[in-house]
C-alpha cells in the first residue's frame, strides 16, 4: 500500500485516498482514514437518493442528522438502506 492508496473498508479493497478530509469531525476523520474516493463517490450517490426520495432539505438541522447517522450505517455498520418503497431505475 502506498502513502496514495487505502484499503477501503466499504469496498474491501485498496483504492485511492481522498485528498482532503469529506466531512468534518471524528466522523470525517473516521472515513478519511478508512475510506477510499471510490467509497465516498457511492456514498455521495447514495445520500443524493436518500435526500431525493426523502425530500430532504440539507438545510434542516434534523435532515442533516438524519444523513449524518446514515452515513455512519453506510461506511461502519449494518448499511444504509433505501426507503422501503423505493424502486431503482434500470
Amino acid at each position: 500500500m502506498s502513502d496514495e492508496t487505502i484499503h477501503c473498508i466499504k469496498l474491501g479493497r485498496e483504492g485511492q485516498k481522498m485528498k482532503r478530509q469529506p466531512y468534518p469531525g471524528e466522523l470525517g476523520e473516521r472515513i478519511m482514514a478508512n475510506v477510499s474516493q471510490e467509497g465516498w463517490k457511492m456514498w455521495l450517490g447514495h445520500q443524493t437518493m436518500l435526500i431525493n426520495e426523502y425530500r430532504l432539505s440539507p438545510m434542516d438541522p434534523k435532515a442533516r442528522t438524519f444523513l449524518e447517522q446514515e452515513m455512519e450505517k453506510f461506511f461502519f455498520g449494518e448499511g444504509s438502506a433505501p426507503p422501503p418503497d423505493f424502486q431503482p431505475e434500470d
